[in-house]
């Protein structure tokens, strides 16, 4: 079990971080996912690591691993983690090319699946090669980290061309969005939850005007459709005849948590690009309340741990069924416990604590943390099992993509160690 230590002590946190994310995640998925032959990386996994089940390449996965190889090239150039630049640089620009060259449709968007050595496949027989506008986007994030350390300028301009064309396909209300179609109705949280963090890396990388405009019309559209209060709902409907049915009252903890450190980088890259100025940006006190109500509401009092879905006022997600196949998903699964949502909330809530000092969430963030470490890591050398039931078992399911994603795990390590050796002695000792 990695060493547990409080946000007390960010010096000793930050070493802690970087010995698991450096020994354990990446030592497992540098030794078993690089494709350095095509480019990309093996992702379709068994939940315990142990069975490679297909040599496919879904574009969703392989624009993360694209991000995750440039931005370790960048903490390696400043010393922030052992690790070599150079090579994770050439694997971050393989695998770039692999989608450039195999991945990149007509339309401007993307294939959802790719066949090992590049060319795009259909998600099934007889199915179109686009599925889903998380993957143009998540090859977009890639894109823009590649361009951001490497300095060339492709990938920047394929990064806003990529975000310009997906923007416009949500606004126009035709973008797909596999595997959880949003019902015909309502609005999806995921959509503008998803341009503000691709469009603040793409505006850091590029200085794109396009870029910043996107970010600025979703965090317009997140706090005028999504937010009262200090809840933000996973769903909305333009009908008051849907308030009460289970898609509207869902909420996705996770989402939330993860969402707030998107509103908070994105207000920086905003300010940064000297854009903003009145602006409907998020401060740092508001994005504090928001995710402690988002903590508080997913966390399962008597296991430990965040819940996958929660009712708006806690528990088991209830409400009027419409016969939409997500909701299904929502019953079935709400008390499952996911690697993701617990990595991205350890960075939020460390972040939004070295930003405000609130104690609150210093006590979230150790609490989580303690739960986190006993129950996901797959012992030295390994990564995370990712999928349990409440309990905290393994269990042999899919979530979203059949893929074991290098993403959410090692970036929210990577973006603590990050923001950790940000910290000046004064925020160290705000408490």
């Amino acid at each position: 079990m990695p060493e547990i230590v409080s946000i007390a002590d960010p010096a000793a946190l930050r070493r802690a971080t970087a010995r698991h994310l450096v020994d354990d995640v990446l030592a497992w998925w540098l030794a078993n996912g690089p494709d350095d032959r095509h480019g990309g990386v093996f992702t379709c996994w068994s939940n315990d690591g142990g069975r490679l089940l297909s040599r496919d390449k879904y574009t969703w996965s392989q624009g993360r691993w694209v991000w995750l190889m440039a931005r370790l090239a960048r903490a390696g150039r400043r010393g922030l983690v052992d690790i070599d630049p150079a090579t994770c640089l050439g694997r971050a620009r393989r695998t770039a090319v692999l989608l450039r060259n195999h991945a990149l449709l007509p339309d401007g968007s993307t294939a959802w699946l790719l066949a090992q050595d590049g060319p795009p496949k259909p998600p099934a027989p007889g199915q179109e090669l686009h599925a889903s506008v998380f993957a143009d986007l998540f090859t977009a994030l890639g894109f823009a980290a590649l361009a951001a350390e490497s300095g060339e300028g492709e990938w920047g301009e394929l990064a806003e061309r990529l975000l310009a064309n997906a923007a416009a396909r949500i606004a126009a209300g035709t973008a797909r969005t596999e595997p959880y179609p949003i019902r015909a109705g309502f609005r999806g949280f995921s959509l503008p939850m998803i341009l503000v963090g691709v469009g603040a890396e793409v505006l850091d990388a590029t200085g794109s005007a396009v870029a910043a405009d996107t970010v600025l019309g979703a965090v317009r559209e997140i706090k005028t459709a999504f937010l009262a209060g200090d809840d933000i709902a996973e769903m909305v409907s333009a009908s008051t005849d849907d308030a009460d049915t289970l898609l509207a009252r869902h909420r996705t903890p996770g989402h939330v948590l993860e969402a707030c450190w998107f509103l908070l980088q994105a207000g920086r890259s905003l300010r940064r690009g000297g854009i903003a100025a009145g602006s409907p940006l998020f401060d740092a006190g508001t994005l504090a309340d928001v995710a402690v109500h988002a903590a508080a509401l997913g966390w399962d009092e008597d296991q430990g741990g965040l819940f996958r879905y929660a009712d708006r006022d806690g528990g088991a997600p209830r409400g009027r069924r419409t016969g939409d196949r997500y909701e299904d998903l929502v019953v079935d699964t709400w008390d499952t416990k996911l690697w993701w949502p617990h990595a991205e909330a350890l960075y939020t809530l460390a972040l939004l604590h070295l930003e405000t000092g609130r104690r609150d969430l210093a006590a979230w963030h150790d609490r989580l943390a303690d739960y986190t470490y006993r129950v996901f890591p797959a012992g030295p050398g390994g990564e995370w099992v990712q999928i349990r039931d409440r309990a905290g078992a393994p269990l042999d399911k899919t979530v979203a993509l059949p893929v074991k994603d290098p993403f959410h795990i090692a970036r929210a390590l990577l973006l603590t160690i990050e923001r950790l050796a940000e910290a000046s002695p004064a925020e160290r000792s705000s408490e």
